[in-house]
């Protein structure tokens, strides 16, 4: 099993970067936006997930854990393959998937390349309650102020990384909260989606 890798970067060809480490040079398949970051010539280091096929065997690299883990978390759903689940970290951060799966959103995974309607409602059901933790791992300046905190906090947070604007989230989460002061995250979170119409969810593609 190869965990990771920390060498040279030797080329990077569209979405391959070759890393050389030890005088072996590791081929691995990375995000586009990834690979627009890597410089020939620049040390890298890769969390990386080995796919061992029939016929060949491929290394999947990321740089964070939390891509890791979602990498590992998609490929675990029926019909999403390691293509689709790069495509899946391609379009959205590791906290916009944890918060499109609390909301139940599966628009978002719609718009992958490969994933189909049955595949994306598949992708929120099957992650459900593993993916909580990352909400707030993902996006500078994704952390709300004081002015909310528990649920609300985290509810905000969520909308952040689904692209609605800092101020308006929080003035929205402040109001359903007060009406409904028992809900929790993932109750507000969808009633926040409700009152802020799901065409302002757009902005949720990488930045």
């Amino acid at each position: 099993m190869i965990a990771s890798l920390r060498g040279t970067v030797q080329a990077v060809v569209g979405a391959t970067v070759v890393l050389e480490v030890g005088g072996v040079g590791y081929a691995v398949l990375v995000t586009p936006d990834h690979a627009s970051r890597l410089r020939v010539g620049t040390d890298a280091f890769l969390h990386t997930a080995l796919i061992v096929r029939d016929d060949e065997l491929s290394l999947c690299g990321f740089e964070t854990r939390e891509g890791l883990e979602v990498f590992d978390l998609l490929r675990g759903v029926s019909g999403v393959g390691p293509k689709s689940s790069l495509g899946v970290l391609a379009q959205l951060t590791p906290a916009q998937i944890a918060a499109a799966v609390a909301a139940e959103d599966d628009a978002a995974f719609r718009k992958v390349s490969g994933i189909g309607p049955k595949t994306a409602k598949l992708i929120t059901i099957s992650l459900q309650g593993k993916l909580s933790h990352l909400v707030t791992a993902d996006g500078e300046g994704a952390r709300p102020g004081p002015a909310v905190g528990g649920a609300q906090a985290e509810t905000v947070t969520a909308l952040i990384g689904l692209g609605f604007q800092e101020r308006r989230a929080i003035e929205t989460v402040e109001e359903l909260a007060a009406a409904s002061p028992e809900a929790g995250a993932a109750a507000l979170l969808r009633l926040a989606l409700a009152a802020l119409g799901p065409s302002a969810t757009t902005g949720s593609a990488r930045r």
